[in-house]
């Protein structure tokens, strides 16, 4: 996972340098917002996985969902590390502490 962190930490910087101008708080709103449109899109894949949608039929795999999923997770995560430089430690910990609540 180290590697992971290390990757998202080189998206973060270079979403810092490409994006257009802005204050650091509305790049950290933004990226928090763009995990609601991630997830808009995992359940458009289900809905084009399941014909949801008679307009626009089954157009959509169950690997796209886990493609979509994976970029929801990844979106998270490049907004957490905009919000902490200790992204990972914070996750860590709470991944711990919900398996510790959840688990015992």
């Amino acid at each position: 996972m180290e590697h992971t962190w290390a990757t998202v930490q080189r998206l973060v910087a270079w979403l810092d340098t490409e994006s257009r101008p802005m204050t650091p708080e509305v790049a950290r709103l933004l990226r928090v917002l763009k995990i609601s449109e991630e997830a808009g899109e995992v359940a458009e894949a289900i809905h084009g996985v399941m014909g949801g949608n008679p307009r626009k039929g089954a157009g959509h795999t169950w690997v796209d969902v886990e493609r979509e999923l994976c970029d929801v997770i990844l979106t998270a995560m490049v907004a957490l590390a905009s919000l902490t430089p200790d992204a990972r430690k914070r996750f860590e910990e709470h991944v711990a502490y919900v398996a510790d609540r959840s688990l015992g």
